[in-house]
């Protein structure tokens, strides 16, 4: 009846690897390409978010990247267009 209302606490332990030699935390999970990404940080609220999002519109990418990436949606939105039977005519001015 004492813990009715109080929740258990997790149990920590301190658990160090017997061979690791490196200086952060080997169970600290995190991708490998997390530092060169301006969305992997955690900064919270609207105003950091519009902040990142106005420096990654102004910083320049790769410009054969963008070019490969028109080719492949203008090949995707031809080959859709093939699919559902779009009849191109109708821009045409045939009367």
């Amino acid at each position: 009846m004492r813990n009715l209302f109080r929740l258990k606490r997790n149990k920590s332990f301190t658990y160090k690897p017997r061979y690791y030699q490196g200086e952060e935390n080997p169970f600290k999970i995190e991708h490998k390409l997390d530092q060169f990404r301006s969305t992997a940080q955690h900064q919270r609220g609207i105003k950091n978010k519009v902040l990142n999002a106005l420096a990654d519109w102004q910083t320049e990418g790769d410009r054969d990247m963008r070019i490969r990436i028109a080719i492949i949606l203008g090949v995707l939105i031809l080959l859709f267009l093939f699919i559902i039977d779009f009849d191109l005519s109708i821009f045409l001015d045939n009367e």
